[in-house]
């Protein structure tokens, strides 16, 4: 027998321990078609938090349903190393024990960093259990485990020698506190209150002739070569080919037209600082600027510039410039200024677009077969939308910086010899030999002190974790792998780079869709954060209302396109539906609804048994249909209306009479057909919410069953509908229906039993009337029914096809006062929604607003209009 209730802490540890330690993740439980996913690796630093608890509930829906229809399923876990973050948390470990990795050394703290890992690192993928990931944890790799660093060279090293790996001086993001190039991903864009300087440079050669330069970084000017004005500008026509002198420093710099300048903007002149910033490095470029690189590593003065100047920190400098300008009489102008700055995610410091030698990909070459992939529907982006994000980025595309300034990370493979020549090898011995060829003796090299770019490594993934660069037997199985699931914001940074990489050294594409899901906000929209305190930590939910209840919020709020909403109140909504599935289970058991082994239902007889057996059929097609299409939310959607409304609150309800009857023959047929759906509604399910039906077929079918989470997805999917019985059992609900929602909108008391006149009824309708009276006068409350009446004074209407249901309320409600109260509520709701259009009416208010408040406004707009519908329609039923 079933517990009373079902309890998520006393089942989830002992039911996942049994899938692991049954083999049930491994791919070759299931016989057919591979199907493969590879799990965007977390990082090793990381803990579980919404965003992870999205995608990966969202992978293992599919995984689980694809596995469930037979196909030989495979999701590939892992972590990856995550270089600056790993690397700082053990800094920080060190500095509270006053040691630093300088004084360790290299060795010795990348040993240290690997003790850590050891240690700590797994913490992400208990957490990843919680929530009830199918993975095969037995495969599980790690970005710098011995297989996927032998990939790592060899992708390197194959690069470098045809030529798209090199060294090359250009703009990256610096980190002057980490000291390390960074990705764009890890800069965050802060607004900060600062000014706009407008300087006067002196034009060359033209007494008392000076040109405006507006600037948001006055430390800069000391490396300016340049100023740009709009080819198209009247005010500099004159100026353009002419050389304006650098203030402080004296160098001459030549006024070029160059369209970045915007004439809208400041004055309309930009000065040009190629070393310092992306877009002047452009400019630069364009037009053989000198690229004059000011800075040292820490984001100080170096010795390029005026000897007052040279070791002074940035932002004490810019004071000092700003000074010397003043006092030159060369500030025109200065501007309170709200802008945006780029801060490094980790270091929190203000990052510096710096001149360095690093290793670049040429990306532009490997990004042509990966733009044709898309382009020919090799791979397909699920919303189709984000394919336009991708080209224009990937059309666009610069040389990708892949060396960091890091000790913990893939070291590499490039040696030095005595005279700076490189030297690229699979190992030192190699490099070695290479020396000696060229040198024409053994001489000592150096190795470059580099790490490559995290991003380079996690863009083999799908491949290196099959084995790559062996041809491994799951490799040849299970790749290209199916469907990629990962969020927007890294599209660039790694979709499009897994796709590079997998074209080029596989020769086949990754994976053939990739599925975008949206952010996940808070229940206003906003998003996330720890300094709002809105963050919900999934852990938390978990203990709180169990995996399940969060896994089916994220799927029926995971709408192609939409972020998704959460708020405890909605987990605990479905948490809720967890336990009407489990209270509509201990009815069937308690009512002896048990499922013998020859049950057919094509021989059902029973017209609501023939119904509930057609909308079974009709949610299996909705569930598969939509989860072919990526479409979450109506997969989950289609399972919770029928689940919650067709079983539990219909048919549970229409067959009580027939379970309770002394009809035999229709009562053995009910309680089979109950317990037959039942178990194949557990088993459509089972990919959403793994934890409470496994508990469920355990405990209703047991042992000689097996595991749900192997067993056949049911094929109720292919069952026609029986036409017949489904218009009938519509017809009744629609009825009971609209006699329900009339009595609720006129505030009938709820115990009170009413009369109802059916006019105008067909035969059919009489016969179906009379058929159905029990559940009519049961569910609607209903004493007693009579046809083709006059209506009396102060009734409700309510029509059901050709006839018109009457519900006499004259002496149940006080009419004149049902009235009242009606209009009064639906003039209010008028007036709301007057209120409300006034606002999206206006043009500021949605283009300034956030848009979370905007969509607020519109879904309070419908719900309002919903609201004065239903009151009007109240209105109308009473006369």
């Amino acid at each position: 027998m079933l517990d009373k209730t079902f309890s998520p802490q006393d089942v989830e540890a002992r039911l996942y321990k049994a899938w692991e330690e049954g083999g049930c993740f491994r791919p070759g439980v299931k016989s057919g078609k591979p199907y493969t996913i590879a799990l965007p690796p977390p990082n090793v630093t990381g803990s579980l938090h919404m965003g992870h608890a999205l995608n990966h509930t969202l992978q293992d829906v599919l995984i689980r349903f694809q596995r469930m229809r037979g196909r030989d399923a495979l999701w590939q876990p892992g972590t990856d190393h995550a270089g600056i973050a790993t690397q700082m948390v053990v800094e920080r470990q060190l500095a509270a024990q006053q040691q630093n990795r300088h004084q360790m050394g290299r060795e010795a703290f990348v040993e240290r960093v690997w003790q850590w890992k050891a240690e700590s690192g797994g913490m992400i993928t208990g957490q990843q259990r919680r929530l009830g990931e199918s993975c095969d944890w037995s495969r599980e790799r790690f970005t710098m485990d011995e297989g996927l660093s032998a990939a790592v060279r060899k992708v390197f090293v194959e690069l470098y020698r045809e030529g798209l790996i090199y060294k090359d001086q250009r703009l990256v993001n610096w980190d002057p506190k980490l000291l390390t190039a960074i990705s764009d991903l890890e800069v965050e864009q802060h607004e900060v209150k600062s000014h706009l300087w407008y300087f006067r440079y002196p034009v060359d050669g033209m007494a008392d002739t000076f040109i405006t330069v507006a600037t948001t970084r006055p430390e800069t000017m000391l490396g300016d070569t340049g100023i740009a004005v709009h080819p198209e500008d009247e005010r500099y026509k004159d100026l353009v080919g002419k050389f304006a002198i650098l203030p402080i420093v004296g160098r001459r710099i030549p006024i070029v037209a160059d369209e970045y300048s915007d004439p809208e903007k400041g004055s309309g002149a930009v000065k040009i600082t190629p070393a310092h910033d992306f877009n002047d490095f452009e400019v630069g470029k364009r037009h053989n600027l000198e690229m004059i690189n000011i800075f040292d590593k820490h984001a100080h003065l170096n010795d390029a510039v005026p000897e007052t100047y040279r070791g002074m920190e940035r932002f004490a400098a810019r004071k000092a410039i700003v000074a010397a300008m003043e006092a030159l009489e060369l500030v025109e102008k200065i501007e309170p200024n709200k802008h945006m700055v780029p801060h490094g995610d980790r270091s929190q410091v203000v990052i510096e677009p710096w001149l360095t030698e690093q290793w670049y990909v040429n990306a532009a070459v490997l990004a042509r077969p990966a733009i044709e992939a898309v382009e020919t529907g090799a791979i397909q982006f699920v919303p189709k939308n984000w394919e336009k994000t991708y080209f224009e980025w990937m059309r666009n595309i610069q040389p990708w910086c892949i060396s960091r300034q890091l000790w913990w990370g893939h070291q590499i493979p490039a040696w030095y010899g005595p005279d700076g020549k490189v030297f690229v090898a699979y190992d030192e011995a190699e490099a070695q030999a290479e020396a000696a060829k060229h040198y024409g003796k053994a001489v000592a090299l150096a190795r470059d002190e580099d790490v490559l770019d995290t991003w380079f490594s996690s863009a083999l993934w799908p491949f290196s974790t099959l084995g790559w660069p062996e041809q491994t037997p799951l490799l040849q199985s299970h790749y290209p792998t199916d469907v990629l699931v990962t969020g927007f914001d890294i599209i660039f940074f790694w979709v499009a780079r897994m796709i590079m990489m997998g074209l080029h050294f596989t020769k086949q594409v990754p994976f053939h869709t990739v599925y975008i899901h949206a952010l996940v906000r808070d229940e206003k929209g906003q998003k996330m954060s720890k300094s709002k305190g809105n963050v919900m930590d999934p852990l938390d939910i978990i203990d709180k209302y169990g995996a399940d209840a969060l896994r089916f919020t994220l799927s029926i709020f995971a709408a192609q396109g939409r972020d998704v909403k959460m708020s405890e109140q909605r987990v605990e909504g479905y948490r809720n539906f967890a336990t009407k599935l489990w209270n509509a289970a201990r009815f069937a058991e308690m009512n002896g609804c048990a499922l013998p082994a020859d049950f057919d239902p094509a021989k059902v007889q029973g017209t609501v048994n023939k119904w509930i057996l057609g909308r079974l059929g009709q949610a299996a097609r909705d569930v598969e249909t939509a989860l072919d299409a990526y479409k979450f939310n109506d997969a989950a959607g289609a399972l919770y209306h029928f689940t919650w409304g067709t079983f539990c609150d219909w048919y549970l309800e229409l067959i009580k009479p027939a379970l309770l009857g002394e009809d035999v023959a229709l009562k053995t047929e009910t309680q089979t057909t109950c317990a037959y759906v039942l178990r194949q509604l557990i088993h459509l399910l089972h990919p959403f919410m793994p934890f409470v039906t496994e508990e469920l077929w355990d405990k209703l079918y047991g042992a000689p069953d097996g595991l749900l989470m192997l067993r056949d997805w049911p094929a109720d999917g292919t069952r026609a509908e029986d036409a017949a019985a489904a218009a009938e059992i519509d017809w009744l609900i629609r009825l009971i229906d609209g006699v329900r929602a009339a009595r609720a909108a006129l505030n009938v008391p709820a115990g009170a039993k009413i009369a109802m006149i059916v006019n105008g009824g067909s035969a059919e309708t009489a016969a179906r009337l009379q058929h159905h009276a029990d559940p009519v006068k049961r569910l609607a409350r209903i004493e007693t029914m009579t046809a083709d009446q006059p209506a009396p004074q102060g009734s409700a209407r309510v029509v059901i096809d050709e006839a018109t249901i009457v519900l006499p309320l004259a002496e149940v409600i006080d009419i004149a006062k049902e009235k009242e109260r009606l209009g009064k509520e639906r003039d209010k709701a008028l007036a709301e929604i007057g209120k409300i259009d006034a606002k999206l009416g206006d043009a500021t208010f949605v283009a300034r607003a956030p848009e979370a408040v905007v969509e607020e406004q519109r879904e309070r707009r419908e719900a309002q209009t919903a609201l004065a519908d239903k009151l009007g329609d109240a209105l109308r039923q009473l006369g």
